[in-house]
């Protein structure tokens, strides 16, 4: 059996064939406008006289709709009821009928009358409405772990036929099994419109993990395509299984710090009140979860436990441990000693980890703190001793200050670089800095200090010869020390002198030189007869060489 549906709407498009019967079948859509067709187009036979359109009422009774004369432009309406004002005829004698509700369901006929022939074309209208969006109703407030709960109903209203409801949780189908997950299903019809409403009520059996899912409604319809409800959560309820203390506060805990102690419980919804184990005493709070000591100190540290109310075995511990550096320097601040004194410095220190010590003087690290058992100069100088521990830093600093009279090491001359100049250098020791007095005049070229070590330069141009004092000074004491210092003139015939010197020098070392060879000769050669037991004086031949050697020596 051949049938053709259509199903129509405001546009008269979109026509869709199905096998079904040996009666055509054409679907409208509620609201619009239904075109029901009339032998697919083809009812122009010749000698077309008109045609007429009737239905099957109600009660299985026919009813005239209207009539097309062929030799007419506008069709005669014969209806009387409600399909008067909604019939019309189109331009291919189609059957036109507005505002489609469920009432047109039914069988409307198309007859075709020609001068040789009548023939009947039978049309079956069905109306199709997509059902409203699915709406989750009467939703549990939450649900309880393991206990099986009434979660919500889906209903999707005014729809024809009625849409198929699917519970989906995390997007994915929920299956009856009839223990922990029941679904039931009902339809209800407007006795107005004849719509079908499909609605679904949940029964599920929540686990923990269900905290975070999401259970949708799907409504399937034959008009498609699928529409789904907004998603829904809902807590979950379920006892408390652990309980967790936490430490609140920077790491590491120091003295003076505020800390806070904070209890919580897995179960759902979470208890709002504990008790609190403070080293031995129990404390309650209500309506919080959290307990803070304030300014707290090296004797708090110890165990700390909170619990439920109803249940103190379900507890937790944390270890609180409160660091502290306790730090003793001598001595400190400003240190006074003499030169060669000795000076004792004491660190003493209490913490509660070890400790890290370093040492450094004038900005500069040291590997470790000199031994003054002696003191110098150079020991002078600002010492910081830092001591930590993670978190904490302590740091004490003494300046040492080492004071002793002048004391000039040397006192030397040169010559400058362009002969004209004598350069006098005079290097004393001494704190505070030494005063420097010269008692001739001349040119102060430069000054040092370092260490309690003292340079002063002095450029002078002597005409004559001089002695020249370098005279220093502190509120110490005081010394001085003479150089002399000759003229160009005077120093030039000074230094030919020290060339005849050199000269004569020589001579004399060269001459007795020459003795000593031959005197370790003479030993030699007599070796032989000491062995004999000749004297030591020699031959008479050996003495007179040795008076010629001498002479010419001497010579």
């Amino acid at each position: 059996f051949l049938a053709c549906v259509y199903i129509t709407g405001v546009f008269y498009a979109h026509q869709l064939f199905i096998l079904w019967s040996c009666v055509e079948t054409v679907i409208g859509l509620y609201g619009e406008t239904i075109e029901v067709p009339c032998n697919n187009g083809n009812n122009k036979p010749d000698g077309l006289i008109f045609t007429k359109w009737k239905y099957v009422k109600d009660d299985g009774s026919p009813g005239d709709l209207l009539v097309k004369q062929a030799q007419k432009d506008e069709a005669t309406v014969s209806a009387t009821d409600g399909y008067k004002s909604r019939v019309s005829i189109a331009a291919n004698s189609s059957l036109l009928i507005t505002q489609g509700s469920l009432t047109d369901q039914r069988v409307f006929t198309c007859m075709v009358v020609s001068l040789t022939n009548l023939k009947e074309h039978s049309v079956e209208v069905k109306v199709y409405k997509k059902p409203s969006a699915p709406v989750i109703k009467n939703k549990a407030k939450e649900l309880e772990n393991g206990k099986l709960t009434q979660l919500g109903e889906c209903v999707a209203e005014s729809a024809n036929p009625a849409a198929y409801l699917i519970w989906m949780k995390n997007n994915q189908p929920l299956v009856d099994d009839g223990k922990t997950i029941i679904i039931t299903s009902a339809i209800t019809k407007d006795p107005a419109t004849g719509l079908s409403s499909t609605s679904s009520r949940l029964q599920y059996t929540a686990s923990k993990e269900d905290v975070e899912s999401q259970f949708t409604c799907t409504a399937n319809h034959v008009m498609g395509p699928d529409q789904v409800s907004a998603p829904e959560t809902f807590p979950i309820h379920y006892p408390t299984e652990k309980v967790s203390l936490q430490v609140v506060s920077q790491s590491p805990i120091r003295e003076g710090d505020d800390v806070t102690l904070k209890c919580q419980a897995d179960g759902n919804p979470p208890p709002t009140s504990f008790n609190f184990n403070i080293k031995g005493k129990k404390v309650t709070v209500t309506d919080k979860d959290v307990y803070t000591l304030t300014g707290i100190t090296r004797a708090d540290t110890g165990v700390y436990k909170c619990s439920l109310l109803d249940n103190d075995v379900m507890e937790s511990t944390q270890m609180v441990t409160v660091s502290f550096l306790d730090v003793s320097l001598t001595p400190t601040g400003k240190v006074l000693k003499s030169l060669g004194e000795k000076l004792e410095v004491s660190l003493e220190k209490n913490a509660s980890t070890e400790a890290k010590v370093t040492w450094s003087k004038d900005n500069r690290k040291l590997d470790e703190l000199p031994e003054f058992s002696k003191l110098t100069y150079s020991d002078a100088g600002l010492y910081v001793c830092d001591v930590s521990i993670e978190g904490i830093k302590r740091s004490l600093s003494f300046e040492l200050t080492v004071e002793g009279g002048p004391n000039i090491m040397s006192l030397t001359k040169r010559r400058s670089n362009d002969g004209k100049h004598k350069i006098l250098t005079c290097e004393a020791e001494g704190s505070p800095k030494p005063d420097v007095q010269w008692s001739v005049n001349g040119t102060n070229d430069e000054t040092s200090y370092f260490n309690g070590k003292a340079t002063y330069k002095l450029t002078v141009v002597p005409s004559k010869n001089l002695t020249v004092s370098c005279h220093v000074t502190n509120k110490l004491g005081f010394d001085s020390r003479n150089i002399s210092v000759f003229s160009q003139k005077n120093e030039d015939g000074a230094e030919q002198a020290k060339v005849i010197v050199g000269v004569m020098v020589g001579l004399f070392l060269a001459a007795a030189l020459v003795g000593l060879i031959y005197w370790l000769y003479i030993k030699k050669t007599r070796q032989g007869t000491w062995k004999t037991g000749e004297k030591e004086t020699g031959t008479s031949e050996e003495s007179k060489k040795l008076e010629e050697n001498n002479h010419k020596a001497d010579v």
